[in-house]
């Protein structure tokens, strides 16, 4: 069988993952602070787009963690209510169940009391 015929597999090796990822952080970061090194403008002026752009991405950050925030005490709000619901018809179909069963020891009971004193 030929190098060219030979079927691969892909298969996951969990221990693999974390590393490659960090290494494709610090390389990011290493081409950045290259790229920051031989900038085509004044110091001054990448600091300050630099000092703007984390401004501007902390903010849409807050607001997009603020938003999930209320989303999510939404949802628990939604789903608080939807249990409680639910608890409370089953509390009712409990009782009825409970009511049911002793009217059928009741019945029983009268039962058996007349054949006692008809025996």
């Amino acid at each position: 069988m030929s190098t060219l015929e030979q079927k691969y597999e892909y298969t996951q090796q969990p221990g693999r993952v974390v590393p490659m990822l960090v290494g494709m952080l610090v390389g990011s970061l290493a081409g950045a602070f290259t790229l920051l090194l031989f900038a085509p403008q004044p110091g001054e002026k990448t600091r300050a787009e630099l000092k703007e752009g984390v401004s501007a991405f902390r903010d849409r950050t807050t607001q997009t963690v603020k938003a999930k925030v209320t989303q999510v005490k939404s949802k628990a709000g939604q789903i608080k209510a939807d249990v409680l619901i639910k608890a409370d018809e089953l509390q009712h179909q409990g009782k009825d169940l409970l009511a049911k069963q002793l009217d059928r020891v009741s019945h029983a009971a009268e039962a058996g009391k007349h054949a006692l004193q008809n025996s």
